[in-house]
């Protein structure tokens, strides 16, 4: 057999990455294809058959009273009546993603627009199907409780295809609603993956350590799972690889040009925009590079950062008139300042706030520790559905330990951000332990994926020269791509560890 040379062996690893990226993609566009609340199809089928009769019956009447053109418009009228009547079925699998949604709806829609205030989402709630609860009312209005900013930048392209085609998220939610999944989370997922290749490429010492850590962020991760559903950990996670990737070429390579200080900067601070926390990234980021770099880090890092917080407060003042997100207007003190506590009315019925008297996992643990233990290895936990990390773990030691000063550096930023916003989360009162609600893991941690993958790299490498420590990596492997698939139709769902444990009757 003839040995591989370094050259040949780089260019098959590649190869590589390319197919396990082209696999990776095409399973998530299939998803997203497919993406349906399926457990109201066979209703829904029941219902339209109903309905048909329906038509039929006042086809007759129509028939009976008009003709020609204005028959034609009384017939679509009446199918358009029934079939909005039929609607149980929809491409938005919770009140999360539609939540944002509704925002674009509202945004782009000149029927759904409320005077005085383009942010308030009072007349899409209205419409069959566009119910959800993550949403605050203040000033008399409803909005959506999630950050503006993300849902604007999506109602850019939302418009173009409302002013070309005339499809609306109500008429087409199927078609519009794939459109943008498509260009918000399929698109800057393989950017992610293709960034993350290169790291590998470079940080990786084995053949086998490179392709198992490539194979673990195509398929052992959440951020796939959430690939078929708008949220803001996908773009957070796409975000921060490439602020990271940016950040690597300067610190590591010298790297001075300043347009990979704008991106770093920008990058940085739009992960830190869909993930709060994340604002623990964005100023070690800023530390590092303005004291790596003290002129360009302020000629471009900074002003590429100041757009996005711009961006941020200033779409959040437009909305609610307030630099707070939504979601931290929840006074217990000040009623004014609790956007929570509200009644509304849907289609002529009044309805109460469903946070007034939240049910099942949204009532927060009770016990600190007991949400410490879930949040780990328990039934949302970090290690026990996603065992991967585990070697994350033990790549973060030897890099530490045993790694040239720019790698315990990178090492040392990693760990030292992941243990503040997870110290963040854990330190959170009873109405916050709540895991996320009702999600497949902890969602907050997922933006952490391509940080934790790079940490994964050092152990990979040292347990490929045995083949019973790649037999420990390949069952853990297992068990986190088990864990990412299980919630194959709707990532909106619990973990199937806390479905076990009700199962036996642990939870």
């Amino acid at each position: 057999m003839t040995e591989l040379t370094d050259d040949s062996q780089s260019r098959f690893r590649r190869s590589v990455y390319l197919l396990l990226i082209c696999v990776g993609a095409g399973a998530v566009l299939g998803r997203i294809a497919a993406v349906d609340s399926v457990d109201k199809i066979s209703l829904q089928d029941y219902r339209e058959k109903t309905l048909q009769r329906d038509f039929d019956a006042q086809e007759e009447t129509l028939a009976e009273r008009f003709s020609g053109e204005q028959l034609q418009r009384k017939r679509r009228d009446v199918r358009g009546k029934l079939w909005r009547q039929s609607q149980l079925r929809r491409p938005f699998l919770s009140a999360n993603d539609r939540s944002r949604m509704c925002t674009l709806r509202a945004l782009v829609e000149a029927d759904m627009r409320v005077d005085g205030a383009p942010y308030s989402i009072d007349k899409v709630i209205n419409e069959p199907k566009w119910d959800t609860i993550d949403m605050v009312k203040h000033d008399g209005h409803l909005y959506s409780s999630k950050p503006p900013l993300l849902p604007t930048l999506m109602a850019g392209e939302y418009w173009v295809i409302y002013k070309i085609t005339g499809m609306t998220l109500g008429t087409h939610p199927y078609t519009v609603g794939r459109i943008i999944l498509v260009t918000f989370n399929v698109i800057p997922l393989v950017i992610y993956f293709v960034l993350l290749a290169r790291l590998i490429e470079r940080f990786g010492n084995s053949d086998w350590g490179r392709m198992f850590v490539m194979a673990a962020a195509v398929f052992g991760t959440f951020l796939t799972t959430f690939a078929v559903v708008v949220n803001n950990h996908l773009p957070a996670a796409v975000s921060a690889m490439i602020a990271i990737y940016a950040s690597v070429r300067i610190w590591f390579d010298g790297e001075r040009r300043l347009r990979y200080f704008v991106v770093a900067g920008l990058f940085a601070a739009f992960t830190a925009a869909n993930e709060l926390p994340a604002a623990a990234l964005f100023a070690a980021l800023s530390v590092a590079l303005l004291f790596k770099a003290p002129k360009q880090t302020f000629l471009a890092y900074v002003p590429a950062a100041i757009v996005v917080v711009a961006g941020f407060f200033g779409t959040n003042w437009i909305a609610h008139q307030s630099l707070k997100p939504a979601y931290m207007h929840r006074s217990k003190d000040n009623k004014d300042d609790n956007w929570y506590d509200y009644s509304y009315t849907r289609n002529g019925k009044e309805y109460e706030s469903y946070w007034k008297d939240p049910a099942g996992i949204d009532k927060g643990e009770e016990s600190p520790l007991a949400y410490a233990v879930h949040v780990l290895i328990g039934h949302h936990g970090i290690f026990s559905l996603t065992p991967i990390w585990l070697l994350s773990l033990a790549g973060a030691a030897l890099w530490l330990c045993k790694g040239d000063r720019p790698l315990r550096e990178l090492a040392l930023l990693i760990t030292v951000v992941s243990l503040v916003c997870l110290a963040f989360y854990l330190s959170r009162g009873p109405f916050f332990r709540n895991y996320g609600g009702m999600t497949s893991g902890l969602r907050w941690m997922f933006w952490f994926a391509p940080m934790w993958l790079l940490l994964m790299l050092p152990a990979a490498d040292a347990m490929a020269s045995r083949r019973w420590t790649r037999g420990i990596a390949l069952v853990a492997l297992i068990a986190s791509v088990f864990s990412a698939a299980y919630p194959i139709w709707n990532p909106w769902v619990h973990p199937w560890l806390m479905n076990y444990m009700h199962y036996l009757g642990w939870v």
